[in-house]
């Protein structure tokens, strides 16, 4: 056995089993409600997830990680099932896989450098928002039985680690499930069950190529949900891969990830599931209790097979009330509640950008959207700050003849106007001398701001001569720099 399939596949063993069957439990009320968001039979999301599971398991690049059928990806299928139907959903997750595996060979994960952490704090919280407030449903107007018991199911949770001897050796959510489950099934009590969510499947998946038309008209109707399927299932498995990377403290390639997810969402297809993606609130079940290798979304999802297929009576007695602890405790882990005690340090931008994300992500229930708007203000207020990083300075060296201009900072499509501005384009002088040596121009405009300069100088009867242009800089200016073309120059200050 190789070093890396030991520390992959079988450094946890014990940790990763016990993880793996916490993990399967929690994932059926959850795929379960999934397919009755997007409008198909449950066996559709309890397929999809152990298939993603296992899949995933030998293909993704961040282990411990979980991926099966999620709410997110759920939304985005519901206009296409009642257009359509369930096959046209087939080929639209099949067409999914290929377009992920691409992004993969694409290396757009790399993309992810560019979501700051100001962004994956919004996105955090405002996921932890959303699984407590995915709890609500089962807490309102029901018996104080519920509450009771849901109570109960959290003392477990906190309380069990304490206990010496056994309170680390197993995961405090599974005896929360098991015990409560025992006291629903001893007491009768009137609650809701996994039972009440949905008829469970009592056959294995099998082989199901979609029976839809191979035409060019059929592309057309699933290769725009396809395409939102790929960005947010990817967008939601880079966001989570990131959060496992912090709370495990090791790398992960995400590249491999989005290749991982094209191929297990190929098989959900062809095994009549959906498309899914990474799930935080089940990676966060996962980590906490000990899941740390691939072997833990293997067992994850073989251990959802076998409870659905062969012990569906014993699931369904499954008390709700014990899988909503498990959630509220998975909401609760998952908050950063520093960022809450950090709003008094941090810049006013870095906190706008993060509560944007929150409230934008927890009004329209869409992580994309909320990502995006939080990468958007992120990149304009970084921008605005370096654009306020520019310094030009003038001496006189001879009265009345020549100046020398000393230009420090960054150029660019933000700091154009103020680069311009700097400069006393009246002032009756014979030679003007700008020292660049200090500045870097990053794109036309800040070029187009130089040949302003130069030609307003040149105009008014100076000589103008451009010094200490660093290499990087001169492969822009010397590309799109006009001021030495007199039909260019009489072309862009025709209108001035």
């Amino acid at each position: 056995m190789s070093l890396y399939t030991k520390q992959e596949w079988f450094s946890n063993i014990k940790g990763d089993t016990l993880s793996g069957i916490v993990v399967a439990l929690a994932l059926i009320p959850e795929a379960i409600a999934f397919s009755i968001i997007a409008g198909v039979d449950p066996k559709v999301g309890l397929y999809a997830s152990f298939c993603i599971a296992v899949i995933i398991a030998f293909t993704g690049g961040r282990p411990g990680m979980i991926s099966a059928a999620t709410g997110a990806m759920a939304l985005l299928m519901v206009t296409l099932v009642r257009e359509h139907g369930l096959e046209y959903l087939l080929a639209a997750t099949l067409l999914t896989g290929v377009l992920q595996i691409i992004a993969g060979y694409l290396k757009l994960a790399d993309l992810m450098r560019f979501v700051s952490r100001s962004v994956v704090t919004g996105f955090v919280n405002a996921l932890a928002i959303l699984i407590f407030m995915a709890q609500l449903p089962e807490l309102t107007d029901v018996t104080w039985h519920v509450y009771a018991m849901t109570l109960a199911g959290l003392g477990i949770i906190y309380l069990f680690p304490y206990l010496p001897v056994i309170g680390k050796s197993i995961p405090s959510p599974l005896v929360c499930i098991v015990v409560l489950t025992a006291v629903y099934m001893i007491s009768g009590m009137d609650i809701r069950s996994v039972g009440d969510m949905g008829e469970l499947p009592d056959t294995l998946p099998v082989f199901l190529w979609p029976s839809v038309p191979l035409t060019l008209e059929t592309l057309w109707i699933i290769l725009p949900y396809a395409m939102m399927l790929t960005v947010v299932g990817l967008l939601e498995s880079m966001m989570t891969a990131t959060i496992v990377d912090d709370l495990t403290d090791t790398p992960s390639n995400k590249n491999r990830e989005c290749k991982g997810q094209g191929i297990a969402n190929i098989g959900a297809g062809l095994m009549g599931g959906m498309a899914g993606c990474a799930m935080i609130g089940q990676s966060v079940i996962n980590i906490k209790s000990g899941g740390r290798t691939r072997l833990s979304a293997l067992i994850a999802g073989v251990v959802l097979l076998m409870l659905v297929v062969f012990l569906s009576d014993l699931v369904s007695q499954i008390p709700m009330a014990a899988l909503v602890a498990v959630m509220i405790m998975v909401s609760i882990g998952t908050f950063s509640w520093e960022s809450i005690r950090d709003l008094k340090k941090h810049p006013l931008s870095t906190n706008i950008v993060m509560l944007a994300t929150v409230a934008v992500t927890v009004s329209t229930h869409n992580l994309a959207i909320g990502v995006f708007v939080g990468v958007l203000l992120a990149a304009l207020f970084f921008a605005n700050k370096v654009g306020n990083i520019l310094y030009i300075g003038s001496r006189e060296i001879e009265a009345g003849k020549e100046r020398e201009y000393q230009v420090v900072g960054q150029v660019f499509f933000a700091s154009s106007e103020r680069f311009t501005a700097a400069f006393d384009l009246k002032e009756s002088i014979e030679k003007v001398t700008i020292d660049l040596s200090r500045a870097h121009f990053w794109d036309v405009t800040a070029v187009q701001a130089l040949d302003r300069v130069v030609i307003k100088f040149r105009r008014e009867g100076t000589e103008v001569e451009l010094v200490g242009l660093s290499e990087a800089s001169a492969t822009v200016v010397d590309r799109y720099a006009v001021h030495n073309d007199p039909e260019a120059v009489e072309k862009l200050m025709g209108g001035h």
